[in-house]
């Protein structure tokens, strides 16, 4: 169970272009250390377990980057597939039609919240 605590400030998400941002995360969720990718639109969030539903890679091609060049998808530096940044689907890859792992959070007070 995600118990609710701080995360990050939300400006510890930079924006980049087209009001998209990322970031890497390093969690403790239930005494266990979990990397996490951080995706930004606008204030909203969405937080993801960094591993590739395919084989479990890290995500990231470079450390902290996760989106496309468009910065209108995640990209798994490992096989090219592409995830929808609201819902974590794979679109189009080796996992087509699974998902990233989430990690549930709420945007409040310009912060980020697990839970």
């Amino acid at each position: 169970m995600v118990k609710a605590k701080p995360v990050c400030a939300l400006d510890d998400i930079p924006l980049l272009d087209g009001n998209v941002g990322e970031a890497a995360l390093e969690l403790k969720i239930d005494n266990k250390k979990v990397f996490v990718l951080a995706i930004r639109q606008g204030d909203d969030v969405f937080l993801y377990k960094n591993s590739c539903p395919h084989i479990g890679t890290p995500l990231d091609f470079n450390p902290g980057r996760f989106l496309n060049p468009d910065n209108t998808h995640i990209l798994c530096a490992t096989h090219g597939a592409l995830f929808e940044i609201a819902n974590g689907n794979c679109i189009y890859g080796p996992c087509e039609g699974k998902n990233l792992e989430t990690i549930p959070c709420r945007v409040e007070g310009g912060q980020v919240w697990l839970g």
